[in-house]
């Protein structure tokens, strides 16, 4: 070697193309130059996560017309303090016929243009290239290729920015911080490497878990991160239109991961799954498909509502504006706002709570707070509740599946909708992939509503209009929905009607609508803890309804709200505990044999 030779290493740059093969970048040198350059030649075989996001956090599109792209109708991307101000913009002042006409499953579309993160993280590298903008064009188009600007950049954009650099920016398990492994549990090989290898069997905990985690899990072992070291573990995304039935969403997914399995050739055995919300029902549904169990190495769900969740029956009710006016003013601040779009959505009515959901969670209390009837369901929720149209507490109203300057549905249609969500939960009854893992929300600073309570109080009205005797607590039970004064917001009324009041203000006695009645249903706020939306009876049943051995472990955790269920330090560590697991026990591509 010459005087001109470096002191130091030289390891050549690398890339990945589209297949995951490893690209190599390195300019001629001058002929003194004779020392070696060192590739790093990452492992050969690779197992793909795919994303699946919960309801409203996939981007869509208006469906595309012969020669037209379609415009983006619902995009979640991130603007002032990560929010998405223009999903916000765009739906706040709309009226409930628009948001029927707009966001109809038949007439939207995946919209993959969404926002995608500009820099690189893990396998997702810069290339070496001419300008800085080429450079940064790359990783885009990188992004976009695994499917991440179908997503929701406000809601999963940095864990998936996480994940991808927590499990691709170093492939020897000495190397990731998340264990801080100690010189006990480490080797230098034979061979001459430098890099340490794992001692077996030893007990590895995960920091990140919190105390209480790492009491009531097993420990990794390092057998099993060396199984993990021989895998990347690119990770995509899979957005889907969450209007429609997750039965189509289910086999979309199916073709997606066989697509990708394509893509990175015989490298590629199996994929991993990472499900938030209603995404666990599209990937339990999914992994029931011919041949599909095999080809997934297991699954990760996150706050996903096993049995549904009483929430969406409150929603087609009173709205959310009680909930939250934020996402009121996106989602629908009332009822009929709501019921416009959920009648005709399959999928968002497959969020109601199923025949396995605890029966008895719909109820009326009167002014005494005793029941006034007998709770609901009795036995089937989508007879009792959800397909009657003789009550005013039935889930529907039907004027409301008309709005003004809407494209009505037909109550035929809502039924046959309601009968779709049926079918969806008996296919994937008690179903769950044989290698199942499970976290849930369980905060009580994260109410959720284990069940619905319609609470009597005395109604408002003037003495000089005397409104009679009010009818009893059992007779307001039976009430038609005619009988019943509903717009689609917490109270309703019985009785009575609209009156103009005369209020002192500032020494002038203006008047105000009031409304006069004999009862108010107040719609009583949650009851439970969770995680906002999902109710812990819902999160937690995987673990009681699967077969013995399908769900490896669930988790309770504290600390997040439903749509940041991936944004904070246990959640992000239990995934990746999880996805240890799975890839140890995965099939091994021929590369890899």
């Amino acid at each position: 070697m010459t005087d001109n030779a470096p002191t130091a290493r030289r390891y050549a740059p690398m890339s990945f193309d589209a297949r995951g093969q490893p690209l190599f970048h390195w300019r001629l040198t001058p002929t003194a130059l004779c020392d070696p350059v060192i590739l790093l030649v990452p492992p050969a075989a690779i197992l793909p996560v795919i994303f699946i996001p919960g309801i409203m956090g996939s981007n869509l599109k208006s469906a595309p017309d012969a020669g037209e792209a379609g415009e983006p109708v619902w995009r979640l991307d991130a603007g002032l303090a990560g929010k998405p101000l223009g999903l916000f913009k765009r739906w706040s002042d709309e009226y409930a016929g628009t948001r029927q006409t707009v966001l109809h499953p038949k007439r939207v579309a995946v919209d993959p243009d969404g926002a995608v993160p500009a820099r690189g993280a893990g396998s997702v590298i810069e290339p070496p290239g001419e300008s800085a903008a080429q450079r940064k064009d790359a990783v885009i188009a990188r992004y976009r290729e695994r499917g991440w600007g179908e997503v929701s950049e406000s809601s999963y954009h940095a864990f998936l920015l996480w994940l991808e650099d927590t499990l691709n920016s170093a492939y020897l398990p000495h190397q990731w911080p998340a264990f801080q492994l100690k010189s006990m549990h480490l080797d230098m090989p034979d061979n001459g490497s430098p890099h340490p290898i794992l001692k077996p069997g030893l007990d590895v905990p995960l920091a990140g878990l919190g105390e209480r985690l790492l009491r009531e899990l097993p420990h990794l072992k390092t057998d099993e991160l060396s199984a993990r070291a021989a895998y990347r573990m690119p990770v995509h995304a899979f957005g889907y239109n969450w209007l429609e039935d997750n039965e189509d969403a289910a086999a979309k997914l199916a073709v997606r991961i066989n697509e990708i399995r394509r893509q990175y050739g015989g490298n590629c055995q199996q994929v991993i799954l990472v499900t938030h919300s209603m995404g666990g029902l599209v990937a339990r549904r999914c992994a029931q498909l011919p041949g599909m169990a095999d080809v997934i190495a297991g699954v990760m769900h996150g706050a996903m509502p096993t049995n549904g969740a009483p929430v969406a029956y409150r929603r087609c009710k009173v709205g959310m504006q009680q909930e939250s006016a934020m996402a009121g003013a996106v989602i629908g601040r009332t009822g009929k706002e709501v019921t416009a779009v959920f009648a005709q959505a399959p999928g968002a009515l497959q969020l109601l709570p199923t025949k396995r959901y605890a029966l008895g969670w719909l109820r009326l209390r009167d002014q005494h707070y005793a029941p006034a009837m007998p709770a609901r369901p009795e036995a089937d929720p989508y007879a009792e509740i959800y397909l009657r149209r003789d009550r005013w507490w039935a889930l529907l109203r039907e004027e409301w599946l008309a709005p003004e300057e809407g494209t009505p549905i037909e109550w035929v249609d809502y039924a046959g909708n309601i009968r779709e969500a049926k079918r969806f939960h008996e296919k994937i009854g008690g179903a769950y992939h044989p290698n199942t893992y499970v976290y849930y929300g369980a905060d009580d600073k994260q109410p959720s509503f284990e069940t619905i309570t319609w609470q009597m109080h005395p109604g408002r009205g003037y003495p000089e209009r005397p409104l009679g005797v009010p009818p009893d607590a059992f007779v307001v039970s039976t009430m038609q929905m005619v009988d019943v004064r509903d717009e689609g917001s917490s109270p309703l009324y019985v009785g009575g009607g609209r009156a103009e009041h005369a209020a002192r203000l500032r020494g002038e006695w203006p008047t105000q609508p009031m409304e006069v009645s004999h009862w108010e249903l107040h719609c009583s706020m949650q009851d439970g803890s969770g995680d906002g939306t999902v109710p812990v009876s819902s999160g937690k049943a995987p673990a009681m309804q699967a077969r013995e051995g399908q769900v490896r472990a669930q988790v309770g955790v504290t600390g997040f709200d439903h749509e940041g269920a991936f944004g904070v330090v246990q959640t992000r560590h239990f995934t990746l505990y999880s996805l240890i697991k799975i890839a140890a026990q995965a099939k091994r591509p021929l590369c890899a044999a």
